[in-house]
């Protein structure tokens, strides 16, 4: 039974980002879930060296995906056409952990299809290869196939990946 998720994704760099966070985590309540939310917890004041601080958090959300019955991710397009690193390498932490993932992302289309439609700076003159002639991933999945393959993928928002996961939980009995 899934009671607490994890909110992966890269709400935690919005301006808005602990209301955001708290948008989410209500958002969890209506639908029977607790969210863990990344920027619940604080880095302590005395730790002054960033790299302190970026293994303070590492190993904080590492906690927290642990405390999680499973993942909810934000898996859109972040900085460019490829979800945000941090968030992928947290779904397949949970994977590998043996976590249900679920994400969610804005639109249908296939990977490749998305890219054309959201980035088309990254498409070469052929309308085939991306800018420096690398082919795109076609298998028809809307993200990468490490992401596709696991994780069931909501078109719609986290309201969306939410009422999927419960009517599944509900469903299961």
């Amino acid at each position: 039974m899934i009671r607490t998720l994890y909110l992966a994704g890269p709400d935690v760099f919005r301006p808005d980002a602990a209301a955001r966070g708290r948008a989410l985590k209500q958002d969890c309540a209506a639908f029977g879930f607790e969210g863990l939310f990344p920027l619940d917890q604080d880095v302590p004041p005395h730790l002054r060296d960033p790299a302190a601080q970026a293994a303070w958090i590492y190993h904080a959300n590492i906690g927290l995906i642990e405390r999680a019955d499973a993942v909810l991710a934000n898996l859109d397009f972040f900085r460019g056409p490829e979800p945000d690193s941090g968030t992928c390498f947290e779904v397949g932490y949970a994977v590998a952990k043996g976590k249900p993932v679920y994400g969610y992302i804005p639109e249908h289309g296939s990977f490749a299809e998305r890219i054309r439609l959201r980035h088309p700076e990254a498409i070469g003159p052929d309308g085939v290869l991306d800018t420096r002639g690398w082919t795109f991933e076609e298998f028809g999945l809307p993200l990468n196939l490490m992401l596709s393959v696991p994780a069931p993928l909501v078109v719609g928002d986290a309201r969306a990946a939410l009422a999927r996961l419960r009517r599944e939980q509900d469903a299961r009995g």
